[in-house]
């Protein structure tokens, strides 16, 4: 089956499977009316601690207020997993290279992609809401090719459900990490340190996340018009990338200001 063959889940169906979490984080989603339904866009956004708790909730709650589905852009090592490839697949995640992105963008299927990917994913003590993009344009240059805005959005609140001990540079200057950097295999595997998953606490000692509030922004969507045909200049596809990176940063400083303001007059009076 071609991977742009796919038909989204229901509403219902999401919101039983996702009715815990969703209760327990109460995300709220901020911007939607930024979202034009019949123009396929690619949603490019910052990942949270290891990625398993806000993008399912910003999928819903984007499915909910706008009626969009994206099509995830995942990281390879996802597909590898036993169980865990084909399960994201059956939710309309596909593997992130050119080639499947370009078959979802003739098709005009709405795209998700987060360019800091696992990296980001395994965020460093500092790293609490920053983007880790690295040199990465691919998503600038497709969206180019193909003609597709992107839709900047900002998750905030993922990265403060756990207090992260020992992180992927703690790792790589143990004596454990440079022991097992020192085989090809393996450091091919970790990139190098760089996907050393996080070890963290959440509620107390457990590795129960705590409930801390997720909220998400979508920003105005970014045309990629006046860069029409130069998806191949380097200088092109960065300008394009700087732009929604800065759209992305002043969204996460704005969720962040008023998530401060509203833990000050209690959660409880945002959760109603």
């Amino acid at each position: 089956m071609a991977i742009q063959d796919f038909s989204p889940p229901s509403l219902a169906t999401m919101d039983r499977l996702l009715a815990v979490s969703r209760r327990y984080f109460a995300p709220r989603l901020f911007g939607a009316d930024n979202v034009d339904p019949q123009r396929p866009a690619l949603f490019v956004g910052n990942h949270g601690l290891y990625g398993l708790i806000d993008s399912p909730l910003f999928v819903l709650e984007l499915y909910r207020e706008t009626g969009v589905f994206p099509r995830a852009l995942g990281d390879r090592l996802h597909f590898r997993v036993p169980g865990w490839g084909p399960l994201l697949k059956r939710w309309g995640a596909v593997e992130g290279n050119p080639d499947n992105c370009t078959q979802l963008m003739q098709a005009g299927q709405p795209v998700l992609v987060f360019p800091g990917g696992a990296r980001e994913v395994a965020m460093r003590k500092d790293e609490v809401h920053k983007l880790v993009w690295k040199k990465r344009t691919g998503f600038a240059r497709m969206a180019i090719e193909h003609g597709y805005d992107i839709i900047p959005f900002a998750s905030a609140g993922c990265d403060e459900a756990y207090r992260v001990l020992i992180d992927g540079n703690d790792f790589q200057q143990s004596w454990l990490g440079r022991t097992l950097l020192k085989r090809p295999r393996l450091d091919k595997l970790l990139r190098g340190g760089d996907m050393f998953m996080p070890l963290s606490r959440g509620v107390g000692p457990t590795l129960i996340p705590k409930p801390e509030p997720l909220w998400f922004q979508i920003g105005a969507p970014i045309s990629t018009a006046p860069w029409a045909g130069k998806q191949g200049e380097t200088d092109a596809c960065w300008a394009v990338r700087e732009t929604v990176a800065a759209s992305i940063h002043g969204m996460l400083e704005s969720l962040n200001q008023e998530r401060a303001a509203a833990r000050q007059q209690g959660w409880r009076r945002w959760l109603l």
